[in-house]
């Protein structure tokens, strides 16, 4: 399975950004798909995942900023990140469950709230 981010950047506090995964290498799609991230010196953290059924959980501190989406013909996951402020400064992190419940993950794109 092959994982490929996108969307990091620089955005000013307040602002929005908008992460894309691509997810490959798997005929039958995937369960679950989502998103960690991970800040210097802290421990990676859950954002947003969604299973194939619709079932979403989010991270206590998204508190309605973030959304989740995911496209089943295109195995992509989609990330709205709203509202940002300099803590969600992290590595953001594409993740996958196959059917045979194995997790995948990507290499991530930085995110970075600063004015």
């Amino acid at each position: 399975v092959h994982l490929v981010e996108s969307g990091g950047g620089l955005v000013q506090p307040g602002g929005s950004r908008t992460l894309n995964c691509s997810a490959s290498g798997d005929d039958l799609g995937f369960f679950i798909m989502g998103w960690y991230r991970q800040a210097p010196g802290n421990r990676r953290e859950l954002v947003a995942t969604m299973t194939k059924y619709g079932v979403i959980k989010y991270g206590e501190f998204v508190e309605g900023r973030f959304g989740i989406s995911r496209d089943d013909e295109q195995n992509t996951v989609t990330l709205q990140l709203n509202s940002l402020n300099p803590e969600d400064t992290a590595v953001y992190q594409c993740y996958v469950v196959d059917w045979g419940e194995y997790e995948h993950w990507g290499q991530g794109t930085q995110v970075t709230v600063s004015s």
